[in-house]
């Protein structure tokens, strides 16, 4: 088993996980903008790799005008933003996407794998019962040239200092997404490693995340999810898992 720095699943990279609802696009009210956090987030979250088990131990930065919101290495601007809607252009590095061919021995031989620059746009929905969000997003930087979409859904319970946060999401890599990070190639073919071309997967997430806010300014987060991989990823020879499970643990001092 492996344990070297985090290189996380498809649908939970960035470590923006520990920053919990506050994280969701544009969730504050006009009125309490400018608003921001830093922390510190330790983690497990195997990759979809055989023998890829990961723990991370990341930062956490956090910080939102009505205009601009930057979580962790998220770029939004706001283009449009009425009470209850947020619109915005998204730039991100996908930091924790790709491999290095010594990360697990089923990768050994393989060509390294990048992480991706994305650019597209993300929307979310503030409802009385949930925030439902939406981005759209395509490989800038020419790594993979795929295209990357997610829905989410996730509602708050307030209880005193404590806040519990259901969530869900679909997350839909295109081919060229999986194929680039999931597929082998004909040079990388060996007796125990055939050749495969990627498929689109469809990846669905479930989780609960927790908060503690000690005081207005320290918060506490746990977070207890698992993420089941579409067959495009799961039916690559470069994978033995089927549901990727995640435990994660955060601080977060406000300002």
């Amino acid at each position: 088993m492996l344990h070297k720095p985090l290189r996380c699943a498809p649908l939970a990279r960035g470590a923006v996980v520990f920053l919990g609802a506050a994280l969701s696009l544009g969730v504050h009210a006009q009125n309490t903008l400018p608003v921001g956090g830093i922390g510190l987030g330790v983690g497990y979250a195997p990759q979809a790799y055989t023998d890829g088990d990961k723990y991370s131990v990341l930062p956490i930065l956090y910080y939102e005008t009505q205009r601009w919101r930057i979580a962790g290495t998220s770029l939004d601007w706001k283009v449009y933003n009425p009470e209850r809607w947020t619109f915005a252009l998204r730039a991100r590095y996908a930091l924790g996407d790709g491999y290095d061919s010594g990360d697990a021995p089923v990768l050994d031989g393989m060509d390294d794998r990048k992480p991706g620059f994305w650019m597209g746009g993300a929307a979310a929905w503030r409802g009385d019962a949930a925030t439902l969000s939406f981005e759209l997003l395509g490989d800038v930087s020419g790594k993979s040239k795929g295209l990357q979409g997610k829905l989410g859904v996730e509602r708050d319970f307030p209880m005193g200092r404590y806040t519990l946060t259901p969530y869900a999401a679909m997350a839909v890599q295109d081919k060229d997404y999986v194929n680039y990070y999931y597929g082998v190639k004909a040079a990388e073919e060996t007796s125990g490693r055939r050749r495969y071309d990627g498929s689109t997967a469809v990846n669905v997430q479930l989780g609960l995340r927790a908060s503690y806010a000690l005081t207005p300014r320290h918060v506490f987060t746990a977070d207890v999810g698992a993420t089941a991989l579409g067959s495009g990823i799961k039916d690559s020879p470069l994978v033995d898992r089927s549901v990727l499970p995640s435990v994660k643990l955060g601080y977060l001092y406000r300002f």
